[in-house]
């Protein structure tokens, strides 16, 4: 093969990989918006910062179940003011003790598993923030949840970003 067939071929393999590339972008953030579009969650006046993560699929209407994460400086904002939310802290119970956010509930995310409604949950509309220490077991703890059947989970994160106030 000569040197100019061999530049060729090397140029046609490079915009064929980008190519690929662009169709790969565009496809998935397609999919990323479809997802979004598809939460079906009343945040109010909350704007989601991050992404939300797809747990399971609504087989009636093909919709992924999702939970929503916010900044600790937008559940903070929203704390401000009473509402018909709960505060939900999945650290264990001795976490708990320590100090957690004034009104919080506990329910230790190594306790929710995906079979069973946790009983002090009976509402599966009720709006529910949930934190955790670092933010890794609120996650977990919301994926859980929204798999359990619960529409309106918001993650924001762990209590060590909390600026307010703590109760023991």
């Amino acid at each position: 093969m000569s040197s100019k067939t061999k530049r060729i071929v090397i140029l046609i393999v490079f915009l064929t990989a980008i190519l690929i590339g662009v169709v790969f972008v565009f496809t998935n953030n397609k999919l990323k918006e479809q997802l979004q579009e598809g939460t079906g969650l009343d945040s109010g006046s909350v704007e989601a910062k991050d992404t939300t993560m797809e747990s399971s699929m609504i087989s009636d209407s093909e919709m992924p179940l999702t939970y929503t994460s916010i900044t600790m400086a937008e559940a903070e904002e929203i704390f401000k003011t009473p509402g018909d939310y709960i505060i939900l802290d999945v650290r264990r119970d001795d976490e708990y003790s320590e100090g957690h956010i004034p009104g919080a509930i506990n329910i230790a995310n190594e306790d929710i598993d995906t079979i069973n409604k946790p009983e002090m949950l009976p509402d599966l509309n009720q709006v529910i923030y949930v934190y955790c220490r670092s933010g890794r077991r609120s996650k977990e703890a919301s994926f859980k949840l929204v798999q359990l059947g619960y529409t309106n989970i918001i993650e924001f994160g762990g209590i060590i970003d909390w600026n307010g106030e703590v109760e023991k």
